[in-house]
């Protein structure tokens, strides 16, 4: 029987990204050819179904972690791709390609080593600053989610170029700098403003597969490691 391609494998990633289970979904994906699968959770990035967008991040980072495992020089192809997109040259806009970094990292420790301070240049003033607001959202959470498995790596410097988002007035960049500074173990309840205390702003939070709606002075006690 012939392989589906194009319109018909990103159908099926669809269908099973619609899936509630999230290990079914992935063990699933997994029997998809690498190439194939890279190109139909690329596309889903732009998806107009937010968690769709997020499913198909948390795919990559599963993909990319198993390319890894099996021809680390295709992961960090897959890796240059994505940071390809997140550069003004590359002509378009890198929706999901910050978080799927992150995902990436938190999956493989040899990626992270090889790749973790480009993603932090993202959000440094002095290095590789990315300003725009819905870019910037993705790289907080690519960071949150790879800090809850690298927290050691979340030195004084990196976690300082998180910092000033925790008073940004687009309340998804603080929630999503609270639970960055919480998974790194570098955001002490004792020490935040009273801004951060008393904020119930709510937002809508990815937690690994599903969405959960919290306020962002609750992410403080709320964010474990891997979220």
């Amino acid at each position: 029987m012939a392989r589906p391609y194009g319109r018909k494998i990103r159908q099926q990633v669809k269908e099973l990204l619609n899936t509630p289970d999230r290990q079914t979904v992935l063990d699933r994906l997994a029997q998809i050819p690498d190439n194939q699968l890279k190109g139909a959770l690329f596309s889903h990035f732009y998806s107009l179904d937010a968690l769709i967008r997020f499913r198909s991040v948390t795919a990559m980072g599963h993909l990319g972690g198993r390319m890894a495992d099996n021809h680390m020089e295709t992961a960090r192809d897959l890796m240059r791709r994505l940071m390809w997109n997140l550069n003004d040259e590359s002509g378009g806009i890198g929706w999901g390609s910050a978080e799927a970094m992150g995902e990436m990292m938190s999956r493989h420790p040899g990626l992270a080593a090889e790749f973790d301070s480009i993603l932090f240049s993202f959000l440094d003033p002095e290095a590789n600053y990315i300003d725009n607001p819905r870019l910037q959202q993705g790289i907080l959470w690519g960071i949150g989610t790879y800090a809850g498995t690298a927290c050691d790596r979340i030195s004084d410097d990196r976690a300082a170029v998180i910092s000033p988002f925790l008073t940004d007035k687009d309340p998804v960049k603080r929630a999503y700098a609270v639970r960055a500074l919480t998974c790194a173990g570098r955001l002490n309840p004792e020490l935040m403003s009273g801004h951060l205390k008393n904020d119930d702003t709510q937002i809508v939070l990815y937690t690994g597969w599903h969405f959960k709606t919290m306020r962002v002075r609750d992410l403080v006690c709320a964010v474990t490691p891997g979220q």
